[in-house]
């Protein structure tokens, strides 16, 4: 296959680069791949005071140029945010190696043995919104899988990502890793989202993360591949035998997620049985919280005091702030089929005590993933099991669910015939 000369254009100059190198990175040894990961968490400490000092350029310019709050407060990458990048990127460098794990295949054919093995995907676009940090996380997750990473980064972020980028760079460069398995289009530069997501000939998949207008943007351009990430508008059904205390709890937990909502509570159906007095118990526990509530016509007509009208357009938008809506529902059944017309479909919740319900719930809602009486609450880097996730992905398209290292692997089929025929 005859490749475009490097001297082109930024994005395919970039994607060349990182085709090339992904076809070395692929046959890379784990041992290789994992030190490249350890040398990427060594350098980001390295450079600490120096990516905190960018990211202050990052967060003074943005001020000025009054970028919407939410960018801001994703922008701003404390001292602790850091160090917990840093600790993603170790603990990736120890995981076991998920790249040529063999499996059965569901065929043989005579005279030969099939098997399938986990293979990187290639070349993998990140597209992100704020959130320096995320760069080094995706870079963790790629160069652990085998995969090229391109970064596109937005322009609020601009000297945060270049003096990331370059330290991660040079990392994989002093590991031995091909040069281009991470590369860099700083948005500045005229790099536009049509431009990258539109090298289809070499790029396997594009990763969109930040606000539901980015998403959206990538989902209509793009002529490659997409895992679709989601982030907020999770809906909780309350149940007429549901606690309380676990509602409050699950919602105010959900909204914990540092920095990024991604599965935090928006959107609360309420069964037309739950008494009165839990639901003003309730509303008075969230606003001494801060939380902005509100609510359906009927509960607005009941609670004038309490709630603002919500208008039609929220039920199926985030608001990625302390706002919750409350809607009444006659059943759980009611409640299912709101959710799967209106919810993003990534983090659904439910709040019982009914086992019948539960099951109802879990087989019902068409959500990459569902929780009854527990929160949603979403951490890339869980302390218990043996898995970091990058981010949480809706119920359409590629891979459902916890963004982890195998969503970023695809299957070979090798079939190893005995020389008879």
């Amino acid at each position: 296959m005859e490749l475009e000369n490097f001297d082109a254009p930024n994005p395919v100059a970039a994607v060349t680069r990182a085709y090339r190198a992904s076809l070395v990175l692929a046959t890379t040894k784990g041992a290789d791949r994992s030190r490249g990961v350890q040398a990427m968490a060594q350098a980001l400490s390295n450079s600490f005071d120096d990516i905190l000092e960018a990211n202050t350029l990052d967060l003074e310019a943005s001020r000025e140029m009054a970028v919407p709050e939410i960018i801001w407060e994703w922008l701003k990458l404390t001292p602790e945010r850091l160090q917990s990048t840093i600790q993603i990127l170790q603990r990736i460098g120890e995981l076991s190696d998920p790249i040529r794990r063999v499996m059965n295949a569901s065929y043989q054919l005579d005279h030969s043995q099939t098997y399938c093995q986990l293979m990187p995907l290639g070349v993998i676009a990140l597209i992100y919104e704020a959130f320096p940090e995320l760069s080094a996380i995706a870079a963790g997750f790629c160069i652990k899988t085998g995969n090229a990473l391109i970064l596109r980064g937005g322009s609020e972020a601009s000297q945060s990502n270049l003096v990331i980028a370059k330290a991660l760079q040079t990392a994989l460069d002093d590991a031995g890793l091909p040069t281009g398995c991470l590369e860099l289009l700083p948005s500045e530069q005229g790099a536009s989202i049509r431009d990258l997501v539109t090298q289809d000939r070499y790029l396997n998949l594009v990763i969109p993360y930040g606000r539901p207008t980015l998403v959206q943007q990538v989902m209509q351009q793009s002529t490659a591949p997409i895992l679709k990430s989601a982030m907020g508008n999770c809906y909780l059904y309350w149940s007429a035998t549901g606690s309380l205390d676990m509602v409050r709890w699950v919602i105010l937990d959900s909204h914990a997620s540092e920095p990024d909502p991604v599965n935090a509570i928006e959107k609360i159906l309420i069964n037309r049985y739950q008494k009165p007095s839990s639901l003003v118990v309730l509303w008075n526990s969230l606003k001494e919280k801060g939380f902005e509530l509100r609510g359906d016509a009927e509960l607005v007509a009941e609670f004038p005091q309490q709630l603002k009208l919500v208008a039609d357009s929220e039920w199926n938008k985030p608001y990625l702030d302390k706002t919750i809506a409350f809607k009444v529902v006659d059943s759980i059944e009611s409640a299912i089929t709101w959710m799967n017309h209106y919810s993003s479909g990534h983090a659904d919740c439910l709040v019982t005590e009914s086992y019948q319900e539960s099951r109802q719930f879990a087989l019902g809602v068409d959500s990459s993933s569902v929780y009854i009486n527990s929160s949603p609450r979403f951490s890339r880097n869980p302390k218990r099991g043996d898995a970091v996730f990058l981010g949480m992905s809706n119920q359409k398209g590629y891979r459902r669910g916890m963004i982890n290292l195998e969503t970023l692997t695809t299957i070979k089929q090798v079939v190893q015939g005995n020389g008879q025929f």
